[in-house]
């Protein structure tokens, strides 16, 4: 059950990186989103040429939820962040302010960004 104070896991992205400015964000997606703040547990934030997180126990990083983007802006966003070569997406658990978790889409790095190769 899905209410409006609840992000739909289907529309939802956690972004980390260039996403989180909004100038970058709608620039992708050709309109602002609404967004909220998050944290993804057990990640840690690093760059090498590109923002990348990568699993580590006990690490956090913040970040902002997405909320109700549509299949067309996956697109863009998927083509932004070169999938598949730079950034795969899966599902991950995050928690919001309150502390609730809920499930939604991320960017993870492939290895080509974790080398910092281009």
């Amino acid at each position: 059950m899905c209410t409006s104070d609840t992000p739909d896991e289907e529309t939802t992205l956690f972004v980390y990186g260039s996403l989180v400015d909004p100038v970058c964000r709608e620039e992708v997606i050709c309109r602002p989103v609404g967004s909220r703040p998050a944290t993804i547990r057990d990640y840690e934030l690093g760059r090498a040429r590109y923002f990348h997180i990568r699993r580590r126990l006990g690490a956090s990083t913040p970040g902002l939820l997405l909320l109700n983007l549509t299949p067309h802006e996956f697109h863009a966003l998927d083509r932004y962040e070169e999938i598949p070569r730079l950034y795969i997406r899966e599902k991950v658990e995050v928690q919001d302010l309150s502390g609730n978790a809920l499930q939604c889409w991320v960017y993870l790095p492939t290895a080509l960004t974790l080398s910092g190769s281009d």
